[in-house]
């Protein structure tokens, strides 16, 4: 499974590719800096018409426009403005990671702080679920 990488950890700054050509558009400034690389599964479509969302947990500095091979290992779910905009964790093949308290207290705290600059944005974080969640979740999103 493939993952085109958006943005990098440590970074306030959000890129903005064609999801199709992965052409670049545009960056904009966020309210917060990304824990992880963040990006989105090649040849998905998930519930906001967009792309699956995905961060790759990882300590290695992923940059942007990569494309790498992860492994899924969990998801979270997250409504934006009203529509599905789940996001998987993944990391790279040999790596792993588990979803602990920390963990979730770290994707709660970006998701409340990220778009805070923007008014009437709108972002509720739900479940952490595990694998089994999150390869269903990519299965069911294939083009």
């Amino acid at each position: 499974m493939k993952i085109f990488i958006e943005n990098e950890a440590g970074s306030n700054i959000k890129n903005l590719f064609n999801e199709e050509t992965l052409e670049f558009r545009k960056s904009v400034q966020v309210s917060a800096d990304y824990p992880f690389p963040y990006g989105f599964l090649l040849d998905t479509k998930s519930g906001d018409g967009d792309n699956l969302d995905c961060f790759v947990l990882t300590k290695q500095p992923l940059k942007s426009r990569e494309i790498l091979e992860i492994e899924p290992f969990g998801m979270f779910e997250e409504i934006e403005d009203g529509e599905e905009d789940h996001k998987i964790l993944a990391v790279l093949p040999g790596e792993t990671w588990e979803i602990d308290e920390n963990l979730e207290q770290i994707f709660r705290d970006f998701s409340a702080k990220v778009f805070s600059h923007l008014p009437g944005k709108v972002k509720t974080l739900g479940r952490f679920l595990g694998k089994e969640d999150a390869l269903r979740l990519i299965e069911n999103s294939k083009k």
